[in-house]
């Protein structure tokens, strides 16, 4: 239980700095704000069976979407920190090392590039988007900072 607890944790403050780096690109270089609305809806809709969708603007909205979003993102969050804790054991919270982290945030670039664009409308890996690699490419440093969130988050609870 203890290491469900601490995976949590780290996912937690993993999640965390994520946002706290959207923040920073929005503040300091006009990058647009996070907006979890579309993937509220787009949760909202897996009730029904639908996960892919042509245009996520499109499906019926849901007046709590932001909000859905929200906590979304957070529980996916916590579920990598989870599954990092779980693969890498209680022996890597007593020294934690960046690369198990670092493998986490790589490998869960996957879920967004192949599940969740593709599932909101703008294909596999943004590839619907007139900006396809510039998204990647954020998509790949906000991992990497969620991997180092992973193991900051690690040391400061050893």
């Amino acid at each position: 239980m203890e290491l469900l607890m601490k995976g949590a944790v780290i996912g937690f403050g993993a999640t965390v700095l994520m946002d706290l780096w959207a923040v920073l690109l929005w503040m300091a270089f006009g990058q647009s704000r996070p907006n979890w609305a579309p993937v509220g809806r787009w949760v909202w809709h897996l009730k029904s069976g639908t996960v892919f969708h042509d245009n996520i603007a499109a499906a019926e909205p849901y007046g709590q979407e932001q909000a859905l979003g929200w906590i979304f993102h957070y529980a996916v969050g916590i579920l990598y920190g989870v599954i990092l804790a779980l693969f890498a054991g209680a022996s890597w919270f007593a020294a934690p090392t960046f690369l198990p982290a670092w493998i986490v945030g790589i490998v869960t670039v996957g879920a967004g590039w192949f599940l969740l664009q593709p599932g909101l409308g703008i294909g596999v890996a943004a590839s619907k988007l007139p900006n396809a690699n510039a998204v990647r490419i954020l998509n790949l440093v906000s991992h990497n900072v969620f991997a180092l969130g992973l193991y900051g988050t690690a040391l400061l609870i050893r």
